[in-house]
């Protein structure tokens, strides 16, 4: 796969950043927080419009209604969106509201017969829109490179994986445990693909967000971070003890630029 090309422009700076709430909740929540972002620097925008929740009855996101707020963003912000698909309808319907970049969930990532429907719908489309593909919550690197080579084979040549920890039992401190040595595996085995590293995921908890990038950065192996922000994290409908305010996302930024070591 020497063909993989990068996702983001590198003369924008390092590392990259993907930022926004879990979820696209309200038309003001992803306007005030997509304008916020902007205000501090970042230009690629993520929120969650369809969320599988492990249990029903919980909120499973607004769906093609979210997508509008998210197209209303992209045109006003002149930001890129991202979001994420779990399945063929989904996938055709981000590519009709001009999403610039779908991901993968950790989920659906197990499944193999889901990110084929995925991976064909791109191909039959003849999208070309970049994939980043989350680690599935087992730690198997099979399966999660697996899933990358399903998107190539379909003529994808942006691709990314996204770190976003592994279940583990028992539980650590980190809502996902890490195991770095997987993603560092991962990259030695395919260095052309873009690697971003979730701290979100992984902490569970804002407190451990800082130190979880900057130990990603550090390492010398992930291009970029996706954290999530929200403009009220205390607000949020899902996973607020792991969201920041896009100024305390600035300040973690720049702390990181600041201190990085090559």
């Amino acid at each position: 796969m020497k063909d993989i090309q990068p996702i983001f422009d590198p003369t924008k700076g390092y590392p990259f950043i993907i930022a926004g709430p879990c979820s696209a909740e309200t038309e003001m929540q992803v306007m005030q927080t997509a304008e916020q972002l902007k205000e501090n620097g970042f230009e690629y925008f993520r929120a969650g419009v369809w969320k599988p929740r492990t249990r029903p009855g919980g909120f499973e996101g607004n769906g093609k209604k979210a997508l509008e707020w998210l197209k209303k963003a992209k045109k006003e912000l002149d930001i890129k969106i991202c979001t994420e698909v779990a399945n063929q309808d989904q996938t055709k319907m981000v590519l009709d509201y001009g999403i610039d970049i779908i991901w993968i969930g950790a989920r659906t990532t197990t499944s193999p017969f889901a990110v084929q429907e995925i991976a064909d719908t791109l191909y039959k489309e003849e999208s070309r829109i970049p994939v980043l593909v989350k680690n599935p919550p087992c730690p198997d690197l099979e399966l999660w490179i697996g899933a990358i080579e399903r998107f190539y084979n379909a003529g994808i040549r942006k691709l990314g994986a996204i770190h976003r920890g592994f279940l583990e039992w028992p539980k650590s401190v980190y809502r996902n445990s890490p195991i770095w040595a997987i993603p560092t595996e991962f990259s030695k085995r395919i260095p052309e693909i873009t690697m971003i590293h979730d701290p979100s995921h992984i902490s569970g908890d804002k407190e451990l967000i800082e130190y979880l990038s900057k130990k990603a950065i550090n390492g010398n192996v992930f291009d970029g971070l996706m954290i999530e922000s929200h403009y009220k994290p205390e607000l949020a409908i899902t996973d607020a003890r792991q969201q920041i305010t896009p100024e305390e996302l600035y300040k973690i930024i720049s702390n990181i630029k600041e201190n990085y070591i090559l």
